[in-house]
């Protein structure tokens, strides 16, 4: 007799199997198609996740319609530990961007961000030479302050202390409240006598387009800013998927017991 767990396992494995195609050749295009280092970035995780998602689907529905009980026991524990391991970054999640969040300014209609109010542990990930380097340039490659350049609703000071910033754009483009530079053009700020220096970041901002604030530390809390708001995304989807791959796991354990009793009947005539 068909078992209906069988059936569903199988269904959902062949499903996923169709959606591990598409993501290996978007993986494929990826490392193809891409100019620059940031674009090639994420080319080997998609197609490696594709190979994964489509040699675990493989195992679910041979293991599960041709009831070869060692591949879906297989099956069974990648998905356990798949759970075990999503839960746990789910929860780190949460916990590292728990704090941290821009401040509004009196009359500016974007907001300044600052590194030290955000958790020590994605702080001590910007600090690092070797990886901001690396998000420097792919800041660079973004055009995001150019795009901000190139607008052209900012012609004076007015307008773009009105402006709806994103974090990059306040903590990269543009420097800090507090140097209180003269506003040229959203790129190009000069030093007053009023100017202060007391910021670190004021030093190191430049008019030059390939410098601006890419190495301040109000850029590296702005794009903390950006990575809170996307991993609290993710951490929502992570619990939908959770909840997901639970009932899956509870339906493979189910075809697993079928097998085994298949296998024993099959044994003992």
């Amino acid at each position: 007799m068909v078992r209906v767990s069988n059936n569903l396992v199988g269904i959902l494995n062949f499903i996923t199997l169709l959606l591990s195609i598409p993501i290996i050749g978007g993986g494929i295009w990826l490392s193809k198609q891409a100019n620059t280092e940031c674009e090639r970035f994420l080319d080997k995780p998609v197609i490696a996740l594709g190979v994964f998602i489509l040699l675990v689907s493989l195992a679910g529905l041979v293991g599960s319609c041709c009831r070869v009980t060692w591949l879906l026991w297989v099956y069974l524990l990648v998905m356990f530990l798949l759970i075990v391991l999503l839960f746990c970054f789910t929860i780190f999640a949460f916990v590292v961007t728990n704090k941290g969040a821009g401040e509004s300014i009196s009359g500016k209609g974007y907001k300044e961000y600052r590194l030290g109010d955000y958790s020590n542990w994605l702080q001590k990930r910007v600090n690092s030479d070797k990886n901001w380097n690396k998000i420097r340039s792919c800041l660079q490659d973004s055009k995001t302050c150019q795009k901000l350049r190139d607008d052209g609703s900012s012609n004076n000071v007015e307008d773009f202390y009105r402006k709806q910033l994103s974090s990059l754009q306040s903590g990269c483009c543009k420097p800090s409240n507090d140097c209180n530079f003269q506003y040229v053009s959203p790129t190009n700020w000069t030093r007053t006598p009023q100017s202060s220096l007391a910021n670190p970041d004021c030093t190191t901002w430049s008019n030059d387009p390939n410098v601006l604030c890419y190495s301040c530390q109000s850029c590296k809390a702005g794009l903390l800013d950006n990575i809170k708001r996307d991993w609290k995304r993710v951490a929502v989807i992570n619990i939908i998927f959770l909840v997901f791959l639970i009932i899956v796991y509870s339906i493979g354990c189910c075809a697993f017991r079928n097998n085994r009793e298949d296998n024993s009947w099959k044994r003992y005539p």
